[in-house]
């Protein structure tokens, strides 16, 4: 047995018809800064059979609807230029790979890793800009037969819901389907437009020496703390609301700053519901599509509170969310919702549960694992995922606290 992989072969996967040539702009949440970086993740299927070349026809197929895809991002060249796709059709660069064990060998990727991320993820060759391009794959046979995706998708061009419909997309290709799942639409004009604030000081990235934690809230203790919250206010609750508060407390108590100190939690809400006049009635927008909700509190109050009193705090600012979307829309703000501040005192939380990932199926079946790898040591983030199967519940992977704070933050993240 080998832990090793090997990869075989290398190239661009290009859409299976002709495709328009265009040159399309993006929507103002599009082209926010912080969104042009590389998302990765690992999608882990227990079988399969000929995967790689499954795969790859079905991509070849899904691309004619999804072309941008196969373009390149244009980047500005004045001081009036925004970036851009330029629908080459070039292709999207596509990676097959063989490792040497069984899926089984290796707990199904799952946490510690057995092998290398970056021996799963597809890898750009040394003269690529890999920021060009909107989407890379690598897909590794194991010797069981299952096999491993591996994901890399540039945030600029697509939200995780439209990430997850191009994958879905795929899969029915893949399955054999005459048509797709739902017909991608581009549309970013229908985005709002608000006018700008004058510009300001370029972000500021500090660099902490986050440590990675990994950590299971089962289904009876989310069930507890919803039923908690329930009856102290007679409204129901998420597993997400639940998952999130946990996460955000036990950070805070963990971290210790002063008792006044403001604390955040962010994370990205989906608008598609708000712009439901706009957006086309069946779907398909997978243009970026979110509004980021933050929630400030205090050390004192976040640390002394019960945890459903966490979950009211994160509910309330979600109840906010229309009426903020709303005045962002019209240029009613004063301060740019996307332009976020990097600090010690903020945690920033993804949901991997719902985009879609999770029912992706090429045709063997949904995948029993999602990696997810989001991190950056600007940031504090948490993200919310789901425990490889059989496991239920939820799993929550962190690179959100330096050394000093690590076991503390275990501690709270263990008592419930």
């Amino acid at each position: 047995m080998s832990l090793s992989v090997n990869r075989t072969a290398r190239y661009y996967v290009r859409p299976s018809e002709p495709t328009p040539a265009d040159t399309l702009y993006l929507s103002v949440i599009d082209r926010v800064a912080g969104l042009r970086h590389m998302v990765r993740s690992l999608h882990v299927f227990k079988r399969g059979h000929e995967a790689r070349r499954v795969i790859r026809e079905a991509l070849s197929k899904a691309l004619v609807k999804y072309y941008p895809f196969a373009g390149r991002f244009i980047d500005p060249v004045g001081e009036n230029e925004e970036v851009r796709v330029a629908c080459t059709g070039d292709g999207v660069w596509f990676v097959e790979a063989e490792a040497g064990c069984s899926l089984e060998d290796v707990k199904y990727l799952d946490h510690p890793l057995m092998i290398s991320q970056d021996e799963l993820l597809p890898e750009p060759d040394p003269d690529m800009n890999a920021l060009t391009l909107p989407l890379m794959l690598q897909v590794t046979e194991f010797t069981c037969g299952g096999f491993v995706v591996g994901l890399v998708s540039v945030h600029t061009i697509a939200d995780g819901l439209g990430a997850g419909q191009l994958m879905n997309a795929i899969g029915a290709m893949a399955r054999g389907l005459d048509k797709l799942p739902v017909d991608p639409t581009w549309a970013r004009e229908l985005i709002p437009n608000p006018p700008k604030l004058p510009q300001g000081p370029p972000p500021e990235f500090p660099s902490f020496k986050l440590q990675y934690y990994t950590t299971d809230l089962s289904p009876a203790d989310i069930s507890k703390t919803k039923a908690r919250y329930f009856e102290a206010t007679g409204q129901r609750c998420s597993t997400f609301d639940v998952s999130i508060a946990k996460a955000w407390q036990a950070r805070v108590r963990a971290i210790r700053l002063g008792p006044r100190e403001p604390v955040h939690v962010c994370f990205f809400a989906n608008t598609r519901h708000l712009l439901q006049e706009v957006l086309p009635k069946d779907g398909g927008f997978y243009g970026n599509c979110f509004y980021t909700v933050t929630v400030t509190s205090t050390t004192e109050s976040v640390s002394h509170a019960e945890l459903v009193d966490v979950v009211r705090m994160i509910r309330d600012e979600k109840a906010r969310l229309p009426a903020r979307f709303a005045q962002w829309a019209v240029g009613d703000f004063k301060e740019d919702p996307y332009e976020l501040t990097f600090s010690y005192n903020s945690l920033f939380v993804s949901d991997w549960t719902r985009l879609g990932f999770l029912e992706v199926d090429y045709g063997w079946g949904s995948p029993v694992h999602v990696i997810p790898f989001a991190y950056y040591q600007f940031m504090a983030v948490a993200i919310i995922g789901a425990p490889p199967e059989p496991k239920k519940g939820v799993r929550i992977m962190t690179q959100c606290v330096e050394k000093e704070h690590l076991l503390a933050f275990q501690q709270e993240m263990k008592a419930f």
